[in-house]
């Protein structure tokens, strides 16, 4: 069973509420699964944004497992189910009309297994409309990696990650990359903000053991839009050790699940708090 098989039975089993959030660019449904209530604090947790860093998705199944104390969270498992599958199974995920122009965007390459985009060759984590396409790393035509798409949101999936969390309103929001356990969670703050925000920040550190960092050089991602837009506390975790290779499989789950499996309760509990 590959990643989106699993994630689409398990949304079919999940008995909380839940909903499909948008399409992806080859058609895929974008599962989301509330954990909790839908009370204040209100957060989303996504994953699986990057194909490469799929072992996400599994960690998400894990927060659904465990609950959350206070408030809720929406989790949306597999935010990039094609450029996951391309990374997971290869080029025949996608439809064979595609697959020459995947080929030559890749490189020649015939293995997609290091693929962090989606099927379009949009780095949806460069797609968001925070100082898009300012990024140090940004490039400006379809690739594996870093191209920033022809205007912000124009990837399906990204602009309906944006749909949605206009919807929610969320309170905070959390992002699940790999790797290198490292916690990001500023963009560009007053400093008001920038110590309510760290203050959260420690609290999931400690929980989940990794140390804040501050990245240096990018823009236009999911985190930093929810800072930007919404001035609430958003971080991205990189998740897993640096000496772990892409793509982190299926067989990491249980490790995963383990080290960061009590994310969501720690941030609910410190957004509870929060004066």
């Amino acid at each position: 069973m590959n990643v989106y098989e699993e994630i689409e039975n398990f949304y079919r089993s999940y008995r909380g509420k839940k909903q499909v959030i948008g399409k992806s660019a080859l058609g895929r449904d974008i599962f989301a699964m509330l954990v909790g209530r839908e009370t204040k604090p209100l957060g989303i947790s996504q994953a699986a944004m990057h194909g490469r860093e799929f072992v996400t998705a599994y960690l998400s199944e894990e927060f659904l497992r465990r609950g959350v104390q206070y408030g809720g969270v929406w989790v949306i498992p597999l935010a990039n189910p094609d450029g996951a599958l391309l990374s997971e199974i290869g080029i025949s995920s996608v439809p064979e009309e595609r697959r020459e122009t995947l080929k030559k965007i890749n490189g020649g390459r015939e293995s997609f297994s290091l693929w962090k985009a989606n099927a379009d060759g949009v780095d949806l984590n460069v797609n968001f409309d925070a100082r898009w396409g300012t990024g140090e790393q940004n490039v400006f035509a379809p690739a594996s990696e870093n191209y920033v798409g022809n205007a912000p949101f124009s990837a399906k999936e990204s602009a309906a990650l944006r749909d949605f969390t206009l919807k929610v309103m969320p309170d905070f929001t959390v992002s699940w990359h790999t790797k290198g356990e490292e916690i990001y969670w500023r963009f560009y703050q007053p400093p008001f903000r920038a110590a309510r925000d760290k203050k959260i920040a420690k609290a999931l550190s400690r929980a989940i053991g990794c140390p804040l960092a501050e990245s240096r050089g990018s823009a236009g991602g999911y985190k930093d839009w929810c800072v930007e837009k919404f001035k609430i506390p958003a971080f991205t975790v990189e998740a897993g050790s640096s000496a772990l290779s892409h793509p982190i499989g299926k067989q990491h789950a249980g490790e995963f699940a383990a080290r960061y499996g009590d994310a969501l309760r720690a941030l609910t509990e410190a957004m509870k708090d929060l004066k």
